[in-house]
């Protein structure tokens, strides 16, 4: 049980998928200009890396490596990504309109996102069970909800501050993203392993 905690709490903050392997960062700049569409794409990314995650999973142990197809892992797992996704789409289009309206064009991107692509990828990569490779997903989608929402919590209030001319927009909002990795950088003294 400490094991899937010391997990969990690895992915989700010390090796965090936006700040400390630099995966998803298109969502995390296009995103997270208002808290309510941040947290909404952070729990859509959130369903589609746990669930695409689980049938990945399932597809390398029982297909790919069952008829050594390795070299198909890569179009296989992106195939997977983005049946969630559509179902994803679906069900946000029905039960929140608004939500799908304010997250546009990002919605249908989960597919292209790397860091969905990624965490299946990791998972791969650390030969890890059933058990721990869903909470390893879960963790890092977690992780990647946090990140998203307190990035937008702080470009909310950075619209409020008087940011010299030069600095206003986008090169602000990287300063802000580069604290906000040193910040979680202080989880780094975590043990988890």
């Amino acid at each position: 049980m400490r094991d899937f905690v010391l997990l969990m709490i690895g992915a989700a903050l010390v090796n965090n998928v936006i700040l400390a392997r630099f995966l998803g960062l298109c969502s995390f700049m296009g995103v997270t200009t208002r808290i309510d569409t941040a947290a909404g794409m952070g729990l859509a990314t959130t369903f589609v890396i746990t669930v695409s995650s689980m049938a990945d999973w399932a597809v390398q142990h029982y297909l790919l490596d069952a008829y050594n197809l390795g070299y198909l892992r890569t179009v296989t797992f992106i195939l997977v990504i983005a049946s969630a996704v559509q179902f994803t789409e679906m069900t946000i289009k029905k039960v929140s309109p608004e939500l799908f309206q304010m997250l546009g064009i990002y919605l249908p991107l989960i597919t292209t996102n790397c860091a969905v692509l990624g965490v299946a990828l990791l998972l791969v990569e650390g030969h890890m069970s059933f058990i721990a490779s869903t909470l390893f997903a879960f963790a890092s989608s977690v992780g990647y909800s946090l990140v998203m929402v307190i990035f937008a919590g702080l470009r909310e209030r950075l619209v409020l501050a008087q940011v010299p001319r030069l600095f206003a927009g986008p090169p602000i909002a990287f300063i802000v993203a580069g604290l906000l990795a040193m910040a979680f950088m202080g989880f780094s003294g975590i043990a988890t392993s």
